[in-house]
């Protein structure tokens, strides 16, 4: 038995060993971190991704481990990439423990901006994050592929007779346990409460918390659909660690 798990535990780490985008990987632990925490190597790179930016700052709130935090992780279909991947960090990236992304995201922290990822908190393949004040995803939540979350209305808005200045920005907060479908836009002042669902192809754009836990929202702009709905988050968790966690 021995022999056996020694030898699975070394065909894992060279399957493994070949995926990572080694390069990127030390350089940017070493670029981001001191010594003692970059030699540890907590962010590993998979695929293509360019780094326009890497002026910010990055947090790992708890122990460090190696491989905590995957960056181009191919954890769901397909497993192709499209290498369309980039990050531009100019704020703050923070992360409270284990945290995934996904093939081709791309994210830009612009200066000033904050964006926390809550504990094993996943962005899907082609997620779109754009964080221009405040972005934070509570611990479990997912995001699903080819959504975007963008905190900022990117151009100054007015209304024409008053003149009135619309704000630019808006922070988003996400709950707990929030299970967000695939092509979701979430925009700014998006405030949603734990344990929240949001439909596939929705616009979340408000404050759903006075809704109450355990909700099915959505529709452009999103609405109550059902209550005393919840993804049944504990008889996933152990499959969910078995295919996100990068088992080095």
């Amino acid at each position: 038995m021995g022999l056996k798990k020694t030898y699975r535990t070394f065909k894992r780490r060279t399957k493994l060993f070949f995926k990572v985008n080694w390069i990127k990987t030390i350089y940017f632990n070493h670029k981001m971190f001191p010594f003692s925490t970059a030699r540890k190597l907590p962010v590993f790179f998979f695929g293509s991704v360019r780094f326009s930016d890497l002026s910010g700052k990055v947090k790992i709130n708890g122990p460090i481990k190696r491989a905590m935090i995957g960056f181009g992780q191919s954890f769901e279909f397909p497993t192709t990439y499209r290498g369309i991947a980039e990050l531009s960090l100019k704020g703050t990236l923070i992360f409270n423990g284990y945290a995934q992304i996904g093939k081709d995201c791309v994210m830009l922290i612009s200066e000033g901006g904050v964006c926390e990822f809550g504990y094993m908190a996943a962005l899907g393949s082609n997620v779109k994050l754009i964080c221009s004040k405040e972005i934070s995803l509570g611990n479990w939540t997912g995001i699903g592929y080819e959504s975007q979350i963008i905190d900022t209305n990117s151009h100054p808005m007015m209304n024409t007779e008053t003149k009135e200045q619309y704000p630019l920005n808006g922070s988003i907060k996400l709950g707990d346990y929030n299970s967000i479908s695939n092509r979701v836009s979430i925009m700014p002042n998006s405030i949603t409460p734990d344990f929240c669902v949001v439909a596939s192809n929705s616009l979340c754009n408000a404050d759903y918390t006075h809704l109450g836990n355990n909700i099915l929202i959505g529709g452009i702009p999103s609405k109550l659909i059902k209550n005393n709905f919840t993804r049944d988050w504990e008889s996933e968790k152990d499959k969910l660690k078995k295919n996100k966690l990068i088992h080095w």
